[in-house]
């Protein structure tokens, strides 16, 4: 019996010892950073870019007007889709909008809009 205890004891301490060793380089590393007074090197943030756009649907009509607040040139095109089966979906042409400026974009259905979106692609 006393032989098993010892077996068992020096296999707990073996297995700590194992655990040590793999945990060692990390809490190293860890403290290496903590010291260093520099964190690790982040990416760089995303720059903003992309117009904001308001969409208005009055009767079969649609008007959407984009404004680019930011220093990228932005693509935008309108696209409508018109509640009837009959009625031809569209997609308008893409237009560039400058920073700093407003655009405005129109388009319309024979009868009721279905829905109506802006999309965006940055040059």
């Amino acid at each position: 019996m006393l032989r098993s205890t010892r077996r068992r004891t020096w296999a707990v301490a073996a297995a700590a010892a194992v655990v040590a060793g793999l945990l060692a380089p990390v809490a190293v590393n860890a403290a290496h950073r903590a010291g260093s007074g520099t964190a690790a090197p982040l990416a760089p943030a995303p720059q903003p870019s992309g117009s904001e756009c308001r969409t208005s649907v009055t009767g079969s009509r649609v008007v959407a007007h984009c404004h680019n607040p930011h220093s990228t040139t932005d693509l935008v095109r309108l696209h409508t889709e018109c509640s009837r089966w009959w009625d031809v979906d569209a997609d308008g042409e893409a237009v560039a909008v400058q920073p700093g400026r407003t655009v405005r974009l129109e388009d319309r259905c024979w009868k009721e809009v279905g829905s109506a979106w802006v999309s965006h692609h940055s040059e």
